[in-house]
Protein backbone atom coordinates (compact mmCIF):
# COMPACT_ATOMS: atom_id res chain seq x y z
CA UNK A 1 0.00 0.00 0.00
CA UNK A 2 3.01 2.38 0.42
CA UNK A 3 3.93 1.78 -2.67
CA UNK A 4 0.65 2.27 -4.18
CA UNK A 5 0.26 6.00 -2.07
CA UNK A 6 4.09 7.16 -2.91
CA UNK A 7 3.20 7.03 -6.71
CA UNK A 8 -0.82 7.58 -6.75
CA UNK A 9 0.13 11.44 -8.34
CA UNK A 10 1.68 9.46 -11.04
CA UNK A 11 -0.99 7.01 -11.29
CA UNK A 12 -3.91 9.46 -11.06
CA UNK A 13 -2.47 11.92 -13.35
CA UNK A 14 -1.94 8.76 -15.94
CA UNK A 15 -5.85 7.47 -15.24
CA UNK A 16 -6.90 11.37 -15.78
CA UNK A 17 -5.40 11.55 -19.08
CA UNK A 18 -6.61 7.94 -19.67
CA UNK A 19 -10.29 9.39 -19.32
CA UNK A 20 -9.62 12.29 -21.28
CA UNK A 21 -8.22 10.57 -24.24
CA UNK A 22 -11.48 8.19 -24.49
CA UNK A 23 -14.30 11.23 -23.64
CA UNK A 24 -12.73 13.67 -25.80
CA UNK A 25 -11.92 11.05 -28.95
CA UNK A 26 -15.30 9.28 -28.53
CA UNK A 27 -17.56 12.80 -28.34
CA UNK A 28 -15.55 13.65 -31.95
CA UNK A 29 -15.62 10.41 -33.15
CA UNK A 30 -19.67 10.56 -32.71
CA UNK A 31 -19.84 13.84 -34.02
CA UNK A 32 -17.79 12.77 -37.18
CA UNK A 33 -19.60 9.21 -37.20
CA UNK A 34 -22.90 10.83 -38.03
CA UNK A 35 -21.46 13.32 -40.39
CA UNK A 36 -20.20 10.32 -42.71
CA UNK A 37 -23.04 7.89 -42.04
CA UNK A 38 -25.27 11.14 -43.41
CA UNK A 39 -22.96 10.89 -46.48
CA UNK A 40 -23.14 7.49 -46.82
CA UNK A 41 -26.64 7.35 -47.09
CA UNK A 42 -27.08 10.72 -49.09
CA UNK A 43 -28.33 10.86 -52.47
CA UNK A 44 -25.27 12.42 -53.57
CA UNK A 45 -23.29 9.95 -55.65
CA UNK A 46 -19.63 11.93 -54.93
CA UNK A 47 -20.79 11.91 -51.33
CA UNK A 48 -21.36 8.44 -50.51
CA UNK A 49 -18.25 7.21 -52.47
CA UNK A 50 -16.35 9.87 -50.43
CA UNK A 51 -17.69 8.49 -47.15
CA UNK A 52 -17.37 4.68 -48.13
CA UNK A 53 -13.30 5.35 -49.09
CA UNK A 54 -12.90 6.99 -45.65
CA UNK A 55 -14.56 3.79 -43.63
CA UNK A 56 -13.06 1.17 -45.93
CA UNK A 57 -9.49 2.96 -45.24
CA UNK A 58 -9.41 3.25 -41.63
CA UNK A 59 -11.24 -0.08 -40.45
CA UNK A 60 -8.87 -1.77 -42.31
CA UNK A 61 -5.74 0.06 -41.03
CA UNK A 62 -4.29 -0.75 -37.87
CA UNK A 63 -4.40 2.44 -35.23
CA UNK A 64 -0.96 1.91 -34.06
CA UNK A 65 -0.63 2.95 -38.31
CA UNK A 66 -3.48 5.95 -37.79
CA UNK A 67 -1.13 6.87 -35.06
CA UNK A 68 2.67 6.59 -36.72
CA UNK A 69 1.38 8.75 -39.65
CA UNK A 70 -0.30 11.35 -37.53
CA UNK A 71 2.49 11.96 -34.93
CA UNK A 72 5.39 11.39 -37.60
CA UNK A 73 4.35 11.30 -40.66
CA UNK A 74 2.32 15.04 -41.40
CA UNK A 75 5.90 16.19 -40.22
CA UNK A 76 7.02 15.40 -43.93
CA UNK A 77 4.76 18.11 -45.25
CA UNK A 78 5.19 20.77 -42.75
CA UNK A 79 2.25 19.86 -40.59
CA UNK A 80 2.32 18.67 -36.79
CA UNK A 81 -0.26 18.76 -33.61
CA UNK A 82 0.39 21.26 -31.06
CA UNK A 83 1.17 18.22 -28.49
CA UNK A 84 1.42 14.42 -28.33
CA UNK A 85 -2.37 14.59 -26.65
CA UNK A 86 -4.06 16.16 -29.35
CA UNK A 87 -2.26 13.93 -32.24
CA UNK A 88 -3.66 11.12 -30.25
CA UNK A 89 -7.36 12.61 -29.97
CA UNK A 90 -7.29 12.88 -33.93
CA UNK A 91 -5.80 9.53 -34.08
CA UNK A 92 -8.47 7.99 -32.13
CA UNK A 93 -11.47 10.03 -33.56
CA UNK A 94 -10.67 9.69 -37.06
CA UNK A 95 -10.07 5.85 -36.48
CA UNK A 96 -13.40 5.11 -34.42
CA UNK A 97 -15.45 7.49 -36.43
CA UNK A 98 -14.94 4.28 -39.12
CA UNK A 99 -16.91 2.39 -36.69
CA UNK A 100 -19.53 4.47 -35.18
CA UNK A 101 -20.64 5.33 -39.37
CA UNK A 102 -21.30 1.62 -39.62
CA UNK A 103 -22.80 1.46 -36.44
CA UNK A 104 -25.29 4.09 -37.48
CA UNK A 105 -25.41 2.90 -40.84
CA UNK A 106 -27.19 -0.39 -39.01
CA UNK A 107 -29.37 1.68 -37.37
CA UNK A 108 -30.46 3.51 -40.28
CA UNK A 109 -30.89 0.43 -42.31
CA UNK A 110 -33.13 -0.80 -39.80
CA UNK A 111 -35.37 1.89 -39.82
CA UNK A 112 -38.98 1.22 -42.04
CA UNK A 113 -38.24 2.71 -45.50
CA UNK A 114 -42.00 4.20 -44.57
CA UNK A 115 -41.03 6.48 -41.97
CA UNK A 116 -38.49 8.49 -44.87
CA UNK A 117 -41.47 8.39 -47.99
CA UNK A 118 -43.77 9.78 -45.30
CA UNK A 119 -41.24 12.46 -44.33
CA UNK A 120 -40.90 13.10 -48.07
CA UNK A 121 -44.35 13.04 -48.41
CA UNK A 122 -44.66 15.90 -45.70
CA UNK A 123 -42.18 17.60 -47.87
CA UNK A 124 -39.36 17.51 -45.64
CA UNK A 125 -35.66 17.31 -47.36
CA UNK A 126 -33.16 14.61 -47.11
CA UNK A 127 -31.38 16.42 -44.44
CA UNK A 128 -35.03 17.30 -42.53
CA UNK A 129 -36.02 13.83 -42.86
CA UNK A 130 -32.75 12.79 -41.71
CA UNK A 131 -32.00 14.74 -38.75
CA UNK A 132 -35.61 14.71 -37.46
CA UNK A 133 -36.93 11.16 -38.42
CA UNK A 134 -34.30 8.75 -38.85
CA UNK A 135 -30.95 9.50 -36.81
CA UNK A 136 -33.09 9.62 -33.71
CA UNK A 137 -34.20 6.14 -34.24
CA UNK A 138 -31.50 4.74 -35.45
CA UNK A 139 -29.46 6.06 -32.13
CA UNK A 140 -32.07 3.89 -30.14
CA UNK A 141 -31.69 0.94 -32.13
CA UNK A 142 -27.20 1.25 -32.16
CA UNK A 143 -27.25 1.74 -28.08
CA UNK A 144 -25.23 -1.39 -27.84
CA UNK A 145 -23.02 -1.32 -31.14
CA UNK A 146 -22.08 2.34 -29.96
CA UNK A 147 -21.64 1.34 -26.31
CA UNK A 148 -19.24 -1.25 -27.58
CA UNK A 149 -17.29 1.06 -29.78
CA UNK A 150 -17.16 3.57 -26.58
CA UNK A 151 -15.35 0.67 -24.55
CA UNK A 152 -12.97 -0.34 -27.55
CA UNK A 153 -11.93 3.32 -28.20
CA UNK A 154 -11.55 3.16 -23.98
CA UNK A 155 -9.02 0.58 -24.18
CA UNK A 156 -7.25 1.60 -27.55
CA UNK A 157 -6.02 4.39 -25.55
CA UNK A 158 -3.42 2.09 -24.55
CA UNK A 159 -1.68 3.01 -28.37
CA UNK A 160 -1.16 6.35 -27.18
CA UNK A 161 1.69 5.31 -24.67
CA UNK A 162 3.85 3.96 -27.63
CA UNK A 163 3.46 8.05 -28.44
CA UNK A 164 4.56 9.59 -25.72
CA UNK A 165 1.58 9.99 -24.35
CA UNK A 166 1.55 9.81 -20.08
CA UNK A 167 -1.67 7.55 -19.85
CA UNK A 168 -2.41 4.25 -17.80
CA UNK A 169 -0.11 2.44 -19.86
CA UNK A 170 2.70 4.80 -20.19
CA UNK A 171 2.22 4.83 -16.42
CA UNK A 172 2.86 0.90 -16.24
CA UNK A 173 5.79 0.43 -18.48
CA UNK A 174 7.51 3.83 -16.27
CA UNK A 175 6.51 1.91 -12.83
CA UNK A 176 7.40 -2.08 -13.54
CA UNK A 177 10.80 -0.49 -15.25
CA UNK A 178 11.72 0.66 -11.81
CA UNK A 179 10.22 -1.65 -9.43
CA UNK A 180 10.46 -4.41 -10.99
CA UNK A 181 9.72 -6.36 -7.68
CA UNK A 182 6.37 -5.01 -7.58
CA UNK A 183 5.16 -5.98 -10.95
CA UNK A 184 1.95 -7.93 -10.05
CA UNK A 185 1.29 -4.74 -7.66
CA UNK A 186 1.87 -2.25 -10.64
CA UNK A 187 -0.41 -4.52 -13.32
CA UNK A 188 -2.90 -4.49 -10.49
CA UNK A 189 -3.28 -0.80 -10.31
CA UNK A 190 -3.22 0.17 -13.96
CA UNK A 191 -6.26 -2.88 -14.93
CA UNK A 192 -8.38 -1.48 -11.74
CA UNK A 193 -7.88 1.73 -13.78
CA UNK A 194 -8.88 1.13 -17.35
CA UNK A 195 -11.80 -1.14 -15.11
CA UNK A 196 -13.38 2.37 -13.41
CA UNK A 197 -13.56 3.44 -16.79
CA UNK A 198 -14.99 0.28 -18.80
CA UNK A 199 -17.35 -1.35 -16.30
CA UNK A 200 -19.10 1.79 -15.18
CA UNK A 201 -19.69 2.42 -18.92
CA UNK A 202 -20.72 -0.86 -19.85
CA UNK A 203 -23.40 -0.44 -16.80
CA UNK A 204 -24.31 2.86 -18.21
CA UNK A 205 -25.25 1.71 -21.72
CA UNK A 206 -27.21 -1.42 -20.39
CA UNK A 207 -29.36 1.31 -18.54
CA UNK A 208 -29.25 3.62 -21.49
CA UNK A 209 -30.72 0.74 -23.52
CA UNK A 210 -33.54 -0.59 -21.63
CA UNK A 211 -34.83 2.97 -21.62
CA UNK A 212 -34.90 3.69 -25.11
CA UNK A 213 -36.51 0.20 -25.36
CA UNK A 214 -39.20 1.79 -23.44
CA UNK A 215 -39.80 4.49 -25.21
CA UNK A 216 -39.77 2.41 -28.88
Amino acid sequence: MRFLSDNADLLWSAFLTTLSLAVVSGICALVLGTVLVGMRVSPVPPLRALATFYVEVFRNTPLTVVFFFLVFGIVQIDLSFPSRFIAAVAALSLYTAAFVCEALRSGINAVPSGQAEAARALGLDFGQTLRTIVLPQAFRTVVPPLGNVWIALAKNTSIAAGFAVSDLTAALQRLSNANADQLLLVFAAIVVGYLVITLPSAWAIRVIEKRVAIVR
